[in-house]
């Protein structure tokens, strides 16, 4: 009886584990999409000539105008507290969108970031001031951009290039959030800390299960 026992649990338990498993990425509560196919970066151009892509990305994107020098504070609190923590994650990048005639302003803003972390991840892409407006338009939220084609809120966009936020939910009282604040570094630490853990864990849960079916082939 006891062998047979033994069997059953051999047997049974990897099945029931693989289920669990591959049954977590449907159960897991995702960031929720917001705005489907925002665009491309088509139409700007890189700081290095690299070829900057949102797509098969999670991308932090940022809007920080022509006049770096305003936003600093802003690059290092998204630095601090976002970019450092998840920067090793592969498909992990910041893109921030400038007008052209920024390039020298954010040159030496990467000289001074350089010091205190690894600026690989960050990626700058200029463009027009039409396409800048054209790009952040797309994103179709609530806010605008000032005279300077900057704004202070940073988007969360996912590797099919769809703008992720939170929903409103009326029981919990809670607003639609479709972007976050990079001067508020509570709205850094109480919301966005905890959307990008979300976001990540998603596409880490996904991963496993690609690979657990890979095995089972």
């Amino acid at each position: 009886m006891k062998k047979f026992l033994v069997l059953g649990i051999l047997f049974i338990l990897p099945i029931v584990m693989y289920l669990f498993f591959a049954s977590a990425v449907d159960n897991f509560s995702k960031l929720p999409v917001l705005k489907e196919s925002i665009g491309n970066l088509d139409d700007f151009e890189s700081l290095t000539g690299e070829q900057i892509t949102l797509e098969d990305k999670i991308t932090i994107l940022g809007f920080f105008g022509e006049d770096i020098q305003d936003k600093k504070g802003n690059v290092f609190n998204l630095n601090q507290k976002i970019y450092n923590k998840n920067r090793e994650f592969r498909d992990f990048q910041l893109v921030m969108v400038l007008p052209y005639g920024s390039e020298n302003a954010v040159k030496d803003l990467l000289e001074e970031l350089d010091d205190i972390t690894d600026v690989s991840g960050w990626k700058f892409v200029f463009g027009t001031p039409e396409s800048v407006q054209r790009l952040f338009k797309g994103l179709q939220t609530p806010y605008k951009l000032n005279q300077k084609n900057a704004s202070n809120f940073v988007f969360i966009i996912d590797k099919n290039v769809n703008l992720r936020g939170r929903e409103e939910n009326q029981e919990k009282n809670e607003l639609e959030v479709y972007g976050y604040d990079t001067s508020s570094v509570a709205d850094l630490n109480n919301v966005m800390v905890d959307d990008v853990k979300v976001i990540l864990a998603e596409y880490r849960l996904a991963l496993k299960k690609y690979k657990a079916d890979r095995k089972e082939k």
